[in-house]
């Protein structure tokens, strides 16, 4: 499989199919998470509309000077803007490289309420939001909340996937980790021209469990590594979102599965004024599930058990940079 032929996935023919029609899509699923990691979706759900008008309300954000931005800076551990040089998302692999060419805007979910009488959602991280613009934080939310629901959809399906019951992982994502970034790639005329050996986001695989991706195409954009392939631009579809497994998904399924590994490339000299922006919801876990390798014959390799938030935080480190 290369990544011109990863399979679409329509989620509304999972929905509402017969159990013939549901077994053909999960087997398709298993097929292309074992040789790429990747996925198109579509029947997602997502409000139509809604990415347009946060990369609307982002942009004013980002196009400030950064000293406007400075009162919102995400220091250790926590959420916010991050400025220029923040990472090199390719030491996850050992890599050495320049910093890559991005600013970004993450949220989390906040402390859940355990005293509420009633099950209650956390807040979200972080606490201080730019009042220009005041719709993004509205927005972020209402896109989170579609993808906390898809992603756990997307649970259901990998689990069917694997002949497990729906809620094999499900049960472990009653008050998950997650984190849903804006990744905001300015134009060569505002960020200046590539380093040797520079991306946009370097070449590595996520962390967690499932990645839903909202992207927008372009010269400086997603590839995607296959072992038949190479590194190959990633297929794009205006209609359908990308979605890839990550380290701790592949970890649990024994190597069964690929996490899927790819990079975002630096824009071509004959790209100067293109500026991107993609929507990254990274979906984990409860963060004290223990991760454990299924065994054969489903599973290949048996990986030592991992704590789910203890093992993506450690990766999240390697790429930090100081």
């Amino acid at each position: 499989m290369s990544a011109s032929t990863l399979p679409t996935i329509d989620l509304s023919l999972w929905r509402s199919g017969d159990r013939r029609s549901r077994d053909r899509l999960a087997a398709t699923v298993d097929g292309a998470l074992e040789r790429a990691g990747f996925l198109l979706v579509t029947g997602h759900g997502v409000p139509p509309g809604l990415p347009a008008a946060i990369r609307a309300a982002a942009r004013v954000f980002f196009h400030q000077p950064i000293d406007a931005k400075l009162p919102f800076l995400a220091r250790a551990g926590q959420y916010g803007w991050r400025g220029p040089g923040a990472v090199a998302t390719g030491r996850a692999e050992g890599l050495v490289t320049p910093p890559d060419l991005l600013e970004t805007w993450s949220m989390a979910p906040g402390p859940y309420d355990d005293a509420a009488a009633l099950p209650a959602g956390p807040g979200l991280l972080p606490e201080a939001w730019p009042s220009r613009p005041r719709a993004l934080r509205p927005l972020l939310a209402l896109y989170a909340r579609s993808m906390r629901a898809l992603a756990d959809e997307l649970l259901e399906l990998l689990a069917a996937a694997l002949r497990r019951p729906l809620d094999f992982f499900t049960r472990h994502t009653t008050r998950p980790d997650w984190t849903l970034t804006l990744n905001w790639y300015p134009a060569v005329t505002t960020a200046g021209a590539p380093r040797p050996g520079q991306f946009r986001v370097g070449p590595h695989t996520d962390f967690g469990t499932v990645t839903v991706l909202d992207r927008q195409p372009g010269k400086g954009g997603l590839q995607i590594h296959t072992e038949d392939g190479g590194w190959q631009n990633a297929p794009y579809d205006p209609e359908a979102l990308t979605v890839n497994i990550g380290d701790l998904m592949a970890r649990w399924t024994g190597d069964r599965w690929r996490s899927g590994r790819h990079r975002v490339l630096a824009p071509p000299a004959d790209a100067l004024s293109e500026e991107l922006m993609s929507l990254v919801y990274f979906y984990d876990c409860d963060p004290h599930t223990v991760v454990e390798s299924l065994p054969a014959p489903t599973g290949r390799v048996s990986h030592a058990p991992v704590t789910a938030r203890a093992y993506v935080r450690s990766k999240i480190a390697e790429i930090a940079l100081p």
